[in-house]
């Protein structure tokens, strides 16, 4: 099925993990695929292999908390294509702090990848897609539906994409712009991001991911491809009447 053929995409914090199953997932559908990361080494790794596969896709240096970077990216792909048809908004970090354990320069970075860019990416993305359409996918969490006490930062960053993706996604269809948005909430998904946050819980790691995988009534962690996959629906004009919505994608994590 190549639901995206010649389709113009960007997708960021895509060097690895879900980023980088999306990525290569919408190559694989006919996308032509910016992805981009502030780790060139393992981007350009990952975009060498796919590019090897004869697949559509080229790599980008980007900082998503930078206005700089987003413009500089946003014009690259314009220059040479004239639009952009899906923007993934998914870089993002986590880190297992308590709130009373967090430094006020934590929370802020905390916010600036989590959330700021986000903001950045959808004001820039509604800016060019409003006259041709467009998708924009905000990818949050479960963390904007469920607490979780060792990671407050990332519960107020996830929460704030899935309100800021209705508030814009509503602002557009009222303004009559054929631009969809919505959000995407993965649960504990095998992924870079989780393991490094884990690891830093030192010798409650292990405990911790039990009690996880407990919790999830499949029994494991999602793999980066059971979360790329609903991702691509979302872009797809099966979703086209979707919007505002946020899709979870969980294991039943949240609904036990």
């Amino acid at each position: 099925m190549k639901r995206f053929t010649n389709k113009i995409i960007l997708v960021t914090g895509s060097a690895r993990g879900i980023g980088g199953a999306s990525v290569e997932q919408f190559a694989e559908e006919g996308g032509i695929v910016y992805t981009t990361d502030i780790d060139m080494d393992a981007l350009t790794s990952a975009t060498q292999a796919l590019q090897a596969r004869d697949l559509k896709v080229e790599a980008l240096h980007q900082d998503a908390s930078s206005e700089a970077d987003w413009a500089t990216t946003v014009a690259t792909i314009l220059d040479k294509h004239g639009r952009l048809d899906v923007l993934v908004n998914n870089a993002g970090m986590g880190q297992l702090i308590p709130v009373e354990d967090s430094t006020l320069a934590q929370w802020q970075n905390v916010m600036a990848v989590n959330l700021e860019s986000v903001f950045l990416g959808t004001r820039i993305g509604i800016k060019t897609m409003k006259e041709k359409g467009g998708v924009i996918i905000n990818v949050a969490s479960i963390a904007a539906n469920v607490a979780e006490p060792l990671f407050p930062a990332y519960n107020a960053t996830k929460g704030g994409v899935s309100m800021f993706t209705k508030a814009a996604a509503v602002d557009c269809a009222r303004k009559g712009y054929p631009v969809r948005i919505n959000s995407l909430h993965p649960g504990y998904c095998e992924t870079k991001l989780v393991a490094d946050a884990v690891a830093g819980l030192g010798n409650k790691a292990e405990a911790f991911v039990k009690a996880v995988v407990a919790s999830i009534p499949i029994g494991r962690l999602a793999t980066p491809w059971e979360i790329a996959r609903p991702l691509l629906f979302l872009a797809s004009d099966d979703a086209r009447y979707m919007i505002g919505n946020e899709l979870v994608v969980d294991g039943g994590y949240i609904a036990v």
